[in-house]
């Protein structure tokens, strides 16, 4: 079906090597084409990574820039927001790279990335479906992350299932 839609779901321990490659599980690459693969790798919030399959990151990125690019031509973003306008640039410059998902679901995590992320080669981190992407946490701040947010699950689900 062209327009199927599959969540992404799971959360799986794995370890970046000396090489600093980590290898994605099987089971959370379902909705990416074959290996090899083009992805963006995104800096998502501290300790947090997310893996995106290229053409997806591209039109969510490109769509949104545009946008910008619009508002920017338009003058309605004004003298006034300039600064956020430049603070946007520094961060989009910086907040994603390619990487390739190469043969077993594998990718090199960048340097600063890793910094990121907070872990070092042979380190643990945690590999989670969040629907849409694949996210790649630092432990801590995973669990971190779902003791704020658990809480609020059953009305999120109900919320967006009804």
């Amino acid at each position: 079906m062209p327009n199927e839609v599959k969540l992404i779901l799971g959360e799986y321990r794995a370890a970046i090597d000396n090489r600093h490659r980590l290898s994605i599980p099987e089971k959370l690459l379902a909705a990416f084409p074959n290996p090899p693969v083009e992805c963006f790798l995104a800096k998502e919030r501290a300790g947090c990574l997310s893996l995106w399959e290229a053409a997806q990151w591209r039109q969510k990125l490109d769509a949104r820039v545009a946008v910008v690019e619009q508002k920017l031509r338009a003058g309605v973003l004004g003298e006034r927001r300039v600064g956020q306008v430049q603070l946007l640039g520094r961060l989009l410059s910086s907040r994603h790279a390619e990487v390739t998902l190469a043969e077993r679901g594998r990718l090199v995590v960048p340097k600063s990335f890793r910094e990121f992320l907070g872990t070092e080669p042979g380190g643990e981190v945690l590999v989670v479906g969040a629907a849409v992407c694949i996210e790649i946490w630092n432990p801590t701040a995973w669990e971190q992350y779902l003791e704020a947010r658990m809480p609020r699950f059953r009305k999120l689900f109900d919320r967006l299932s009804a």
